[in-house]
């Protein structure tokens, strides 16, 4: 986990890789940052689309993206198509994990940029192979 003295960061923390997570159900959201962080990630959370943007705006791209679609204000393949319009998130690694099982929502999604998809309720230890897949996975020149 992270570690954090105050407001600074331990140097341990800030070498990690991180992944944000945006997520509108708290349980949920929950669950994916105690997973990530056991497997060493630093976690950020967003708990909505418009979290989503302005974290963009404020943070350096992260490792990986975790992405619902079904949120509040901003959904997810507006975020997703946001991240993709920026330099330095055009590459990240986007999974998107929501509820949306339809092939028409998966389709979007690969079409808009998302580099995996997973329907909720997700299986924690195949979500975590993916991410592991993702993230070895050399960078696309």
């Amino acid at each position: 986990m992270a570690s954090t003295t105050g407001n600074a960061v331990s140097q341990d923390a800030a070498q990690q890789p991180s992944v944000l997570v945006a997520e509108d159900d708290e349980q949920i959201a929950f669950l994916l940052q105690f997973l990530l962080e056991r497997e060493g990630y630093r976690v950020v959370r967003a708990t909505d689309g418009r979290d989503a943007l302005r974290l963009m705006g404020e943070i350096a791209p992260p490792a990986l993206v975790i992405l619902d679609i079904m949120m509040p204000y901003t959904d997810g393949f507006a975020v997703l198509g946001e991240m993709r319009a920026r330099p330095g998130w055009k590459e990240t690694p986007v999974i998107m994990l929501t509820a949306r099982s339809q092939e028409k929502d998966i389709v979007r999604a690969f079409e808009a940029g998302a580099n995996d998809y997973v329907v909720k309720p997700f299986l924690p230890d195949e979500l975590k192979a993916r991410i592991r897949r993702l993230l070895l996975s050399p960078p696309k020149s």
